[in-house]
């Protein structure tokens, strides 16, 4: 194996690793969102999920400033960690087709 093969494989694994790390993290977050929505003039507050390829929507009742944190938190995270977890696996994607290339002089 070449240097520059190496380098590659080497940094495969990384990817591979951070793969993991990324799914582990999005898998800690709670399901889901929080959706308020206005019902006669009092707002109350669902989950919001997939199941199954279907949309649920859980009722929450009135939520609390701890939960409002927390899902507005996830939300952010779930974005940041999709993103990242895309762009990684672009990057596999690349790595192993540079990987499986014939070898040249």
């Amino acid at each position: 194996m070449g240097p520059i093969k190496g380098v590659l494989k080497e940094e495969l694994d990384n990817s591979l690793h951070l793969q993991k790390d990324y799914e582990r993290e999005l898998s800690k977050l709670p399901k889901g969102s929080l959706v308020k929505k206005r019902i006669k003039g009092h707002e109350y507050y669902y989950v919001v999920m997939r199941d199954n390829g279907k949309v649920k929507f859980i009722y929450k009742g009135q939520a609390s400033k701890e939960d409002l944190e927390k899902y507005g938190k996830a939300k952010i995270f779930r974005a940041k960690y999709r993103k990242l977890l895309s762009q990684v696996k672009r990057q596999v994607k690349f790595l192993r087709s540079s990987l499986r290339g014939k070898e040249s002089i």
